[in-house]
């Protein structure tokens, strides 16, 4: 029989296209050589070109997923994704300082690629109050960043500032996505905590694609259940990302890049 390993536990929402949310973590998850195991907290309907329709569960059943999952397995890192009102964000947060896991990432959704918007106004402040706090690392975007903020950020200087920003809201540390920044150069990455900003670059490729952020989280929830130090986790699922990307394909009628998982998995 083989030795119990460690689990990696998603609590975010269903992604009816396969491309992000719950699909997209558990894929990560298994290229990883970890087991992953979900705690689904909103359903959608959508696809390669938007989101049709969005159901959050009754949080009662949110919780019992959660508990189920802690009851029975070795969690060593869990991932939050989507989570669409105040309720279900202080649902979560009960549990996790209830359960008390070793790691958390806290990918920040609130809007889809699409422009479709995936967080009730009220839920941004429980966010802020509840969540980051508890984090070991936030993984937002820069427009996610700027919600989060309340200002703009324009360039890379914004960015190093927006870093400490995100920090003194209470999480560990920050890896702040670079993406969105209208730049022609390299893909610009930061991680943050307490010791410093260390900048992590990647070619820009010229890609409109589905599931980046999750992605990246789940990425960096795996690495750590493997063993990585935090900095190296971030660093580690960034490189993942970009060959993902790289390797994407397009399944659906729009225009919109899916992930290639396991044509980018780490060596085992």
């Amino acid at each position: 029989m083989n030795t119990r390993i460690l689990s990696a536990l998603t609590i975010a929402g269903s992604d009816s296209g396969g491309g992000a949310g719950i699909q997209a973590d558990l894929k990560t998850f298994a290229a990883h050589s970890v087991h992953g195991l979900s705690a689904i907290a909103a359903l959608t309907a959508q696809h390669t070109r938007g989101v049709v329709a969005v159901n959050v569960p009754p949080v009662d059943f949110l919780r019992a997923q959660i508990g189920a999952c802690f009851e029975d397995f070795d969690i060593g890192a869990v991932k939050l994704g989507m989570l669409a009102n105040a309720d279900v964000i202080g649902a979560v947060a009960d549990a996790l300082q209830a359960h008390k896991p070793a790691f958390i990432v806290l990918d920040p959704v609130m809007v889809a690629t699409s422009g479709a918007k995936l967080l009730e106004d009220e839920a941004l402040d429980a966010l802020r109050q509840r969540l980051i706090p508890l984090a070991s690392v936030i993984t937002p975007n820069l427009p996610e960043a700027e919600l989060l903020l309340g200002h703009a950020i324009a360039d890379g200087a914004g960015m190093r500032a927006a870093a400490g920003e995100l920090l003194s809201l209470g999480a560990a540390s920050v890896f702040l996505k670079g993406g969105h920044l209208q730049d022609d150069g390299d893909v610009i990455d930061l991680f943050a905590d307490s010791t410093g900003i260390v900048e992590i670059a990647h070619p820009r490729l010229r890609i409109e694609a589905h599931g980046t952020g999750c992605t990246l989280a789940s990425a960096v929830a795996a690495n750590l259940c493997r063993g990585l130090a935090l900095s190296e986790a971030c660093s580690v699922a960034s490189d993942y990302v970009h060959a993902a990307l790289r390797k994407g394909y397009r399944p659906g009628r729009g225009e919109i890049v899916i992930l290639d998982h396991f044509g980018a998995a780490p060596a085992r």
